[in-house]
């Protein structure tokens, strides 16, 4: 049995990573990493709430809460009944076949982009959320991108302690830790 294929379920917090097949980069140029979030927010953003995310050149992190079972199932463009995992399930489906078939006839290559099935780890403790927003901003250094995760452009993090983001839920995440300032002391905690 493969692992990391454990049904979503409904109102429940997920870390979501995955990588490019054969660790391929799934954002080959600036423009990818945009259009990645667009379908994120149009496929995903019907079904869950998004606390963090971080985008690498050839993997992600996302740190989601699935939205409760009477959302998921108003969800209108389904022809036929599926239960809310199947439209979760789905819904990254799409968006993960849409953005591989974009980059598919954009670079002229074929086949898989993603490692199937997509990770997933259900998350219940709210200490561990806090810990896993930090891990997923402060990933770019962990990997050597960069050597100042506050500047790194494609992460939650900039969004969160300033600009509007249609994107993230900012309120819950202030909330988790009690504010701006201590979001962003404890953020530094490690790093200092």
């Amino acid at each position: 049995m493969k692992k990391n294929i454990l049904p979503l379920l409904p109102d429940t917090h997920y870390h979501i990573y995955n990588r490019g097949i054969n660790r391929e980069n799934l954002f080959k140029e600036k423009s990818n990493y945009h259009y990645f979030l667009k379908l994120y927010f149009k496929y995903i953003d019907p079904i869950a709430y998004t606390y963090s995310y971080c985008l690498l050149k050839n993997h992600f992190h996302l740190l989601i809460k699935t939205k409760d079972d009477a959302t998921l199932r108003n969800i209108r463009h389904f022809k036929k009944e599926y239960n809310p995992g199947q439209i979760i399930s789905m819904q990254f489906s799409h968006m993960f076949n849409s953005y591989a078939q974009a980059i598919n006839k954009r670079f002229l290559r074929t086949g898989g982009l993603f490692e199937t099935p997509f990770r997933r780890v259900e998350i219940s403790e709210k200490s561990y959320l806090l810990q896993l927003v930090r891990y997923i901003h402060l990933n770019p250094e962990k990997h050597l991108f960069i050597n100042d995760f506050t500047a790194y452009p494609y992460s939650s993090y900039r969004n969160l302690i300033g600009r509007k983001s249609k994107l993230l839920d900012k309120l819950t995440v202030m909330e988790w830790f009690g504010g701006q300032d201590a979001f962003e002391e404890y953020h530094k905690e490690l790093k200092g």
